[in-house]
């Protein structure tokens, strides 16, 4: 889950870390009074989205009028950030910070080591604007440190960042404890991604999260309710909220073969064969090893909302959930709903025979596959 660059900013706050003031708003007069505490301020629109600079999403501005002029140009409109896709970001909330005299920029960041089953903490001395570019072309600007997550920050992990980024004793300091609180948020919050871009030294010789972004695992939401409730339902795609209403895990892509399977790793693997095919995936979508036919209704009803679905491949393993309920809802969606796109449908396994028998005597026209492979072929087929 991804919350807003003023939410991230509240929480390491409260951890402690180094951040600027500033007052989130959403309309032109907010802006406007919110400038006033100011003598030159910066107006950030507050999307899940980095490049927003560049995308006229970040501007400094000199008056509380001049505020209120550039807030009625952003607020309500949308900007196209490289990184957002074609449709681009709906600005609604704005974030009004003091602008500060910068020295030099960092890039600082705590994520997942998966390979070692810790932390890592990423730097760099060459800042963080294009972080993505200068991993590819110098990754050797690039600092990664293992933490543990067993013992925390340590001191003495911290001090090859200092070095690389030219930090006196009292800065090295305030670095080991900006550290130290972004770790300990990390752990405490079950986050993915502590990141600071740009973490700044100013005029004055101080650090200052000049910009955040916090992450979080949407799987330990559960024991954290104050965290769930940052999330921004307008920055979510409404059909995974959707399928999260219905208990379905669901992610939207831009293919256009909707993908309707039970359990995680068979739905990866029929992405996958898809693709290998020359298919593209419109979902991924796990309906669960325990749908019920209201279930495999709903699931369909948020397949067939995508009105970039050309064909829609049903692929069931029967273990705990048993092919002939699938089928059974299978049937009862493609009647109510009145599917107008092909329906490819492979089952497999517990109660095959029955799911297959309860296909055949609906009378609808569904394409059965006897294989996996032969469900994606004839998927990509139908799509096109």
């Amino acid at each position: 889950m991804k919350i807003h660059e003023y939410q991230a900013k509240e929480l390491l706050r409260e951890y402690g870390a180094p951040v600027p003031g500033g007052y989130m708003v959403t309309t032109p007069e907010g802006a406007k009074e919110a400038a006033e505490h100011y003598e030159t301020c910066v107006l950030k629109a507050q999307v899940h989205s980095g490049g927003r600079g560049k995308a006229g999403g970040v501007k400094l501005v000199h008056s509380p009028a001049e505020a209120f002029s550039c807030a009625e140009n952003l607020l309500g409109k949308r900007i196209y950030p490289h990184q957002a896709g074609p449709d681009g970001k709906l600005v609604s909330k704005l974030l009004v910070t003091e602008a500060v005299d910068v020295q030099k920029e960092f890039y600082l960041a705590v994520t997942g080591d998966m390979e070692n089953a810790g932390l890592v903490i990423v730097s760099s001395a060459e800042g963080g604007v294009e972080i993505e570019e200068t991993a590819k072309t110098r990754p050797e600007a690039i600092l990664t440190i293992p933490v543990s997550p067993m013992t925390g920050y340590r001191t003495y992990e911290g001090l090859p960042v200092a070095a690389s980024f030219g930090l006196d004793a009292a800065q090295t300091k305030e670095l080991h404890a900006l550290l130290r609180s972004m770790v300990r948020l990390y752990l405490e919050k079950d986050c993915s991604l502590v990141e600071i871009n740009p973490l700044v030294l100013t005029k004055e010789g101080k650090l200052l999260c000049l910009d955040a972004k916090v992450n979080f695992d949407d799987n330990a939401l559960y024991r954290h309710p104050e965290i769930a409730d940052l999330k921004d339902p307008a920055e979510e795609d409404p059909m995974e909220l959707r399928a999260q209403a219905q208990g379905l895990s669901y992610v939207h892509l831009s293919g256009n073969i909707g993908c309707l399977v039970n359990g995680a790793g068979l739905a990866m693997a029929t992405m996958d064969i898809l693709s290998a095919y020359g298919g593209s995936p419109a979902n991924f979508l796990d309906v669960g090893g325990s749908a019920t036919a209201q279930k495999v209704k709903a699931a369909f009803e948020i397949v067939l909302s995508d009105p970039g679905v050309k064909a829609i491949f049903v692929n069931i393993f029967g273990g705990i959930m048993k092919c002939d309920i699938i089928a059974e809802g299978v049937v009862e969606a493609a009647r109510e709903l009145g599917i107008s796109v092909p329906l490819i449908v492979r089952l497999e396994g517990t109660n095959a025979d029955k799911g297959k028998e309860i296909l055949r005597a609906s009378g609808l026209s569904i394409i059965a596959a006897g294989s996996m492979a032969e469900g994606a072929k004839l998927a990509i087929g139908a799509a096109k």
